[in-house]
């Protein structure tokens, strides 16, 4: 698989977006083994975005394992500075699990109580809304009631 070719603008927009990262995959003495390539695969496949690290004194041997591992990944490389590599590859579209169609979790609401007396600051609170609770017009959680079944319907069943 060839390595994907970037113009030098989107190189230089992941270079940016790289700067912050810290090293994710460790190529130590032994050199760029199944494991170390499999890692990083992983690594491309969970981030898109990824920093090595090089433990190797080298810099030819460095260049060499920079091209390898995006040729053998396919994946675009951004930047070689000293022992630090740069690598990028798309993230693969996510594939919906079968649980995902399950309700949505707790919400986060953020509550504004104004002060008894004037010209105090109001009042802000975070208050997290599970699935079975309701937020009442006070500001108070308070567990959601089951909904009522008409009589006809609890007569007949």
């Amino acid at each position: 698989m060839p390595a994907i070719e970037l113009t030098v603008a989107e190189r230089k927009a992941h270079r940016a977006e790289a700067h912050h990262l810290e090293p994710v995959v460790m190529v130590g003495n032994d050199g760029l083994t199944p494991a170390v390539k499999k890692e990083t695969d992983a690594a491309l496949n969970a981030h898109g975005l990824i920093k090595v690290r090089v433990l190797g004194d080298d810099r030819e041997a460095r260049e060499a394992m920079y091209r390898e591992l995006c040729d053998a990944l396919g994946a675009a490389p951004i930047q070689h500075i000293g022992k630090l590599l740069v690598l990028w590859r798309p993230k693969p579209s996510k594939e919906k699990a079968p649980d995902e169609d399950r309700k949505p979790g707790p919400r986060e609401y953020k509550v504004i109580k104004n002060s008894s007396r004037g010209g105090q600051r109001p009042e802000v609170k975070q208050v997290r809304v599970l699935g079975n609770q309701r937020l009442t017009s006070g500001g108070k959680v308070k567990r959601a009631k089951p909904k009522q079944k008409s009589i006809k319907k609890r007569q007949a069943g």
